[in-house]
Parts: C-alpha cells; sequence; structure tokens
C-alpha cells in the first residue's frame, strides 16, 4: 500500500520552532502592556521639568520597529530551525536508507553510525544489531533448507535405485531387498521426524509445565541402556532434585539427543557417559560427558550447525542424520537456556545445560 506523502518532518519541526517564538513574542509583548504601558497617562504631559509622552506617543514610536523586529526575528527563526531540523534530522536519512535497502533484500548494508551517543546513535545501533541477527538467521536457514534438500534426496534416490534394480532382475533377493529398502525408509523417517522437531523447538510454541529435570534424564538413561550395554559404554546417573518449566516431551527429547550423541560417539574400550543433574542458585544443570576421541576448537564451534556430525567414527548402524545437536541448542534456546560445549582432557565431549529453575 502506497502512502500519501505529508509534510515532512523538517518542515514540521521548523513550525514548531516558529509557533513557540510567536508565543514567545506575544507574552514579550503582553508583558510590555501590562506592567508598562498601561500605567503611563494616554495623552502627553508638558510641564516646566520637560516633556513626558503620553501612551499613544510610545505606541506609535514603538509598534513600528517592534513589528519589523517580531518580523526579523520570525524570518531568522524559520531559517535558523530549518538548518537545526535538518542537522538533527539528517541521521534519519541514513536509517531511512538502510531500511530501504533492507526491504529489497540487502541485509548486509549498515548503517555504521558510532560517532553519535544519542537516541540516534542508538537506534542506529539497534537496527545493526537487528541486521546482524537477521542476516546470520537468513543466511542459516538457507543452508538448513539446501542441506535437507540434500538429506531427503539421497534416501529417495537410493529407494528409485534399488527399486530400478529390482524391476530389471527378476533373480534378485527379495528378503535382502525388503531389508535394505526398509533401512532407508527408517533413516528417511528419522530425518523427518528429527527436522520437525527442530522447527518446532525454533517455533516455541508449546504450553510451560514444570518438568522434573532428574525425571527426564533418568527416562532417557532407562531407554537408551541397552544401546550403552550394546556398545559396551557404562552409564552413571547422579541426579539432584531441580524442576524447570517447559515442554516435557522437549526436555526430554534435549537429554535424549546428548546421551545418544555421548553413547554413539564412544568408541574407547570401557568408555563411559556421565549424567548428571543439580540446581545452581536460580539454574538448573543438565552436564552429559563422554570419553572419546580428542575434539579440536574447530569442530566445536560446528556441531550445533544442522547437519554437521561430531566426528566420522560411530558404532555400527547407529549414524545419525546430524540434527541431534542443532535440536539441543534450539530446544535450550526455546526454553531461554543456554548450552556449552567443551573438550575434555583425554578425549570426549562435555555438554553443559543451563536452564532457568521453576520457583
Amino acid at each position: 500500500m502506497v502512502r500519501r506523502r505529508g509534510i515532512n518532518a523538517r518542515a514540521k519541526l521548523t513550525l514548531s520552532y516558529l509557533v513557540v517564538l510567536v508565543v514567545a513574542e506575544a507574552l514579550l509583548f503582553a508583558v510590555v502592556w501590562v506592567f508598562l504601558l498601561r500605567y503611563v497617562p494616554n495623552q502627553a504631559v508638558v510641564s516646566p521639568d520637560g516633556f513626558f509622552p503620553g501612551r499613544a506617543d510610545l505606541i506609535r514610536a514603538f509598534a513600528p520597529a517592534a513589528f519589523w523586529a517580531a518580523v526579523a526575528s520570525l524570518a531568522f527563526g524559520a531559517l535558523g530551525g530549518w538548518v537545526l531540523a535538518g542537522r538533527m534530522l539528517a541521521p534519519l536519512d541514513r536509517i531511512t536508507v538502510a531500511t530501504r535497502e533492507a526491504s529489497r533484500g540487502s541485509l548486509s548494508h549498515r548503517i555504521e553510525m558510532s560517532d553519535r551517543n544519542d537516541e540516534f546513535g542508538e537506534l542506529a545501533h539497534s537496527f545493526d544489531g537487528m541486521l546482524d541477527r537477521l542476516e546470520a538467521h537468513v543466511e542459516a536457514q538457507r543452508r538448513f533448507a539446501a542441506n535437507a534438500s540434500h538429506e531427503l534426496r539421497t534416501p529417495l534416490s537410493l529407494t528409485k535405485a534399488l527399486l530400478e534394480v529390482a524391476g530389471s532382475d527378476a533373480e534378485i533377493d527379495t528378503v535382502e531387498l525388503h531389508a535394505r529398502l526398509r533401512q532407508v525408509n527408517d533413516r528417511a523417517i528419522s530425518l523427518t521426524e528429527a527436522m520437525l522437531t527442530l522447527s518446532r523447538a525454533d517455533a516455541g510454541g508449546f504450553a510451560h509445565e514444570k518438568i522434573d529435570l532428574g525425571l527426564a534424564a533418568e527416562d532417557a538413561v532407562e531407554t537408551l541402556l541397552s544401546l550403552a550395554e550394546r556398545s559396551g559404554v557404562e552409564v552413571q546417573l547422579e541426579i539432584d532434585d531441580t524442576a524447570v518449566l517447559g515442554s516435557w516431551s522437549l526436555i526430554r527429547q534435549l537429554v535424549m539427543n546428548l546421551l545418544h550423541n555421548a553413547i554413539v560417539h564412544n568408541l574407547l574400550a570401557g568408555g563411559f557417559v556421565r549424567v548428571r543433574v543439580w540446581a545452581d542458585g536460580c539454574d538448573a544443570i543438565l552436564c552429559v560427558e563422554n570419553s572419546g576421541d580428542p575434539l579440536s576448537d574447530t569442530l566445536l564451534a560446528t556441531m550445533t550447525e544442522p547437519f554437521q556430525r561430531a566426528t566420522e567414527r560411530v558404532h555400527a548402524t547407529q549414524a545419525g542424520v546430524g540434527l541431534g545437536l542443532a535440536i539441543v541448542q534450539s530446544i535450550v534456546r526455546a526454553h531461554s537456556g543456554e548450552l556449552r560445549l567443551a573438550a575434555r582432557d583425554g578425549g570426549g565431549l562435555s555438554a553443559i545445560v543451563r536452564l532457568p529453575r521453576a520457583t
């Protein structure tokens, strides 16, 4: 919708200055009349001591000079107000240009008004920060869409290839074909469910309820205990009573993802996974740490990105879709929490989740 352009802000400010100036001059003239002229006799007085002009004489002498002085002051006020208003509103032009560039899709343009420490500088700084976050979010969404398309295309292409081979080979082992198709289909379902969970966490549209974080950790350990036993990983659990506000299903998914990630990337003989829950002031802390391969700082910085895997070494048949830690990050962010990943001395990962406690 195109808005009809009215009087610009510069003209409005100039008119405001003129109105204030007119009111001030009117008050001045009123003061002159009330406290001076009305006490002067209307007629001139001639006495041996001299000539004393009357009120009419003073008005005739004062009025023309006062009129032209008022006109000159109004003209000077209009010119000065126009110049001052232009200098004051100059930052708005830069902000408007940046806004128009952003509306056209150019999110790389910045106002860069660090030389001002007033309200305009604060507005420009906030706007630049918003553009930084928006540009990063859009870029992340583009990468996610491209990676998701690639990840979804892989099982579909593999299914198509298997079906084409089955159609051209009458002696193919249908049992093996069924097993491979089921495996590919399970992977596609897991990927789709992970993407839906990630989208739900990013949207933040869930009901908040009081959740026992220790109980969620116990439930996740019980669910994945058989996987840990098959992988030869010992799971240690240390929990204290502490509660958070949020979604039970998302909090449980958070713990499940951290625990599953710790198990499948734990290839050391006699490896362990330690899950701890405790309260720290106003926060509830969940710590999942595991033994494993040494991790570099470069890898740690990208582990929460979608479709980024911690390592390529995982237990057989346990390769994930690369969304586990990305989902954890989104769930933590949706619950106003903080996720910190750190490499353990001697190898492995330490994941610490800090969530606000339920009062």
